[in-house]
């Protein structure tokens, strides 16, 4: 930790001299300079429309070192200002704090096994090929399954949607191909509920958001919480400015609670989510209580197969090209969701950074999303070094 803050001090020295600083200046405190370069990328992103409202949350293991918000929850007059307590739909990170940890949880506990058949918990799920799919395949996207049908367009409800799902042929055979599948997370979310004898919501509960001390993470938020709850889009389908209500379409069907999207959480429960993990399944003040063994998070946030792709289990990794930006390598890994969220884990740094916005307010159509969390990431890394 010495090194790592000299070396940030040194970092903050050269940065004032290259800018003219006269001999003998005090240096910008490193977290001074990393909170003012984060709040520039975001003004500025901000100032291009990419989004009314975002908030970055860079930390390490035990500690919070920079926590930057700008904007406002919606972009119309009045609305409220962006703080460590918004709550944000985080669309497809709910793979990773409800599916993915739930998933780590079980599987650490030896109650479901990565290489078990899907068919051993939904033996239902009878499409042509799907005999030879396991819940690996699920977790790395490479089961054959289409990334992604318009169910909310033909039924409604839970059951019917599911039957959709596990009805859907695949596209190509299993292993011989990776592609980002909803319906991949869905079917996982069925072998959560088999596998704890619970509902999908009750599983994330008592296994993950209650033990790490999530409060403020959950599906269906409620009306009174309207008025801290970053709004999405104004949906063509729902006909209405969604707020506090799910922007996925199909995690609407299916009630608000699924595995693939649905869950809304703060920046302040993302960041303690955040540090779960960099503590390899440690909760932060718990007197060494876990949620998972260290074992369990290598395991889980490391490659499978790289000729194949380059995705862990549940998890992404760096790729130079993605949202993790051009400096983060692996063994660092993250997601991002289609609301404007993301985050990453450099467990090489001992460093996390969640980035929250709303950038498909009030439309999905907003572009420049790619490049914040790109310049985000490069900020974290540059300054980490």
């Amino acid at each position: 930790m010495i090194a790592h803050r000299f070396a940030l001090a040194l970092l903050a020295l050269t940065l004032a001299a290259c800018a003219g600083a006269r001999p003998g200046a005090t240096p910008t405190p490193p977290t001074a300079l990393l909170t003012d370069t984060l709040r520039s990328i975001l003004t500025r992103a901000r100032a291009d429309s990419v989004f009314s409202g975002a908030i970055a949350v860079v930390g390490g293991r035990d500690r919070l070192y920079a926590t930057v918000a700008v904007g406002t929850t919606d972009w119309a007059p009045g609305s409220a200002p962006i703080d460590e307590h918004t709550l944000w739909d985080l669309a497809s990170l709910t793979k990773i704090v409800a599916l993915t940890t739930t998933m780590a949880t079980l599987v650490d506990q030896g109650i479901v096994h990565l290489d078990d058949p899907v068919r051993r918990w939904v033996p239902e799920w009878r499409v042509a090929g799907s005999e030879g799919v396991t819940v690996r395949d699920l977790l790395t996207h490479r089961s054959g399954l289409p990334a992604f049908k318009q169910y909310f367009k033909r039924v409604t409800g839970g059951d019917t949607v599911r039957a959709l799902v596990l009805a859907e042929p695949l596209e190509a055979p299993n292993r011989t191909r990776m592609v980002y599948s909803d319906l991949g997370a869905i079917i996982l979310g069925i072998v959560v509920e088999r596998a704890t004898q619970s509902a999908f919501d009750v599983a994330v509960r008592d296994r993950v958001l209650g033990p790490a001390h999530l409060w403020d993470t959950r599906f269906n938020p409620t009306p009174a919480e309207r008025g801290r709850t970053a709004a999405t889009e104004r949906d063509p389908w729902r006909e209405r400015l969604l707020v506090a209500e799910v922007h996925d379409e199909n995690a609407a069907a299916l009630g608000g609670v699924s595995a693939h999207a649905g869950l809304f959480s703060t920046a302040s429960d993302m960041a303690r989510f955040a540090q779960v993990w960099l503590s390899e399944g440690a909760i932060a003040g718990e007197g060494g209580r876990r949620l998972f063994r260290a074992e369990a998070a290598r395991q889980f946030a490391t490659v499978q197969d790289s000729a194949f792709s380059l995705r862990a289990l549940g998890w992404d990794t760096p790729t130079g090209e993605n949202s993790a930006g051009t400096r983060m390598k692996r063994p660092a890994y993250g997601h991002t969701g289609f609301t404007g969220t993301s985050l990453w884990i450099d467990p090489a740094r001992g460093v996390f950074v969640v980035l929250l916005t709303n950038r498909v307010n009030p439309s999905r159509e907003r572009v420049g999303i790619a490049g914040v969390r790109v310049r985000v990431a490069d900020a974290v890394v540059g300054l980490a070094r």
